[in-house]
């Protein structure tokens, strides 16, 4: 069953012509069969859960690429440009996932405390459309310290729109921007700043990088993220955990080996 729906499981074809769900989704189902028959066990309907034998998909790891520390200012300078400063520069100091970005509103926002509310995200649904449901998990409703530089920016997008609820409008509707619109309009900047092209979701890796690079711990990371656990973050950002542990041991050694 697991292969027939990695192979067949669309009903529509994707954009690229493919038919079949992801490793992720199946891996998904198979969590959730997993957990079910798991009951029905303990409360003696079945023997045993079958789903124990099952081979599940192995993950299919996306490179990962950050937008380079050199190369920031000259996508931010595109972002203002194109009048879209603000929700590129809070993505690169929040690590928001895409959903959580465009369904903000300004109530979310805390000036006084310096904090942001991510409580909320918009989804696909089918026929096209989009509606904003809660995150799929409790770790994902969080609240956000912002930076200074962070709150001054957004303190003059507001400024342009202040009667309109949404904190990133879309000019067109003055509602809430189409998640895919943001990632068209991150194509969009990569191409006119001469850039090397990463995905818009590479904005949060970007984040996340940066910010244990300059030494923030991987707990906070992790929260502000809004992953489940912080073992979840370590081993997403191995690469960069990985040369900071070499650093680090390197540091050690040279502060006790003075000592013999």
């Amino acid at each position: 069953m697991y292969n027939d729906v990695k192979a067949n499981g669309r009903i529509r074809q994707s954009k690229d012509g493919n038919t079949g769900m992801s490793a992720s989704y199946v891996r998904g189902l198979h969590m959730m069969m997993h957990s079910c028959l798991e009951r029905a066990v303990k409360e003696r309907l079945i023997l045993r859960n079958p789903t124990e034998d099952c081979i599940v998909p192995k993950l299919e790891k996306k490179a990962m690429h950050i937008l380079r520390p050199e190369d920031i200012s000259s996508y931010l300078k595109e972002a203002e440009r194109r009048g879209v400063l603000a929700m590129f520069f809070l993505e690169l100091t929040t690590g928001l996932r895409k959903g959580e970005l465009v369904a903000l509103l300004w109530s979310d926002l805390d000036e006084k405390a310096m904090t942001l509310n991510v409580s909320k995200q918009a989804v696909g649904v089918k026929g096209g459309g989009v509606k904003v449901s809660r995150p799929k998990t409790e770790t994902s409703i969080r609240k956000i310290s912002l930076s200074q530089e962070t709150i001054n920016v957004l303190k003059a997008e507001h400024e342009k729109h202040p009667d309109i609820e949404y904190m990133f409008p879309s000019p067109i509707t003055l509602g809430m921007y189409y998640p895919d619109s943001v990632t068209a309009i991150h194509n969009k900047i990569l191409k006119s700043a001469g850039l090397p092209h990463i995905r818009l979701h590479d904005l949060r890796h970007t984040f996340a990088t940066l910010a244990l690079q300059n030494g923030v711990d991987v707990k906070t990371v992790s929260s502000i993220l809004g992953h489940f656990d912080a073992g979840f973050t370590l081993r997403t950002y191995t690469h960069v955990t990985t040369k900071m542990q070499e650093e680090a041991a390197a540091t050690m050694g040279k502060l006790i080996g003075a000592n013999i």
